[in-house]
């Protein structure tokens, strides 16, 4: 298993959904969180094809990671340090967004970012 300073070890899970999603569109969205007892990162929850951006940013907490800027300190280290080995696990990410509030991650955001 990997440390903080390596970046957490991704489940199977996570590369599984990201290839459904990529492959066939079954998911509108997903959901990943860092799991640290398990020091991995797992799917915390994928989003249905008839699903909605409000969904998604709903389904997002309000204080960990994933979404403020807020979170605890250790637990943005953590994210920071995986960051990068869990985009070589799901090959295919073609746009990055990184966002510490809910303001910086807005529908127009993402489209411009898409576009």
């Amino acid at each position: 298993m990997a440390n903080a300073a390596s970046g957490m070890a991704v489940h199977d899970d996570c590369k599984l959904k990201f290839l459904e999603l990529k492959a066939k569109r079954t998911y509108r969205f997903i959901v990943f969180k860092i799991e640290e007892k398990q020091k991995q990162v797992i799917v915390e929850k994928v989003g249905e094809p008839g699903q909605s951006y409000e969904d998604f940013a709903a389904s997002l907490p309000a204080d960990e990671c994933r979404s403020p800027d807020t979170s605890k300190v250790r637990s943005k280290m953590i994210y920071a340090s995986s960051k990068d080995r869990f985009k070589r696990e799901l090959d295919g990410i073609q746009v990055e967004l990184q966002a510490t509030d809910p303001t910086e991650m807005g529908l127009d955001v993402f489209k411009s970012r898409a576009n």
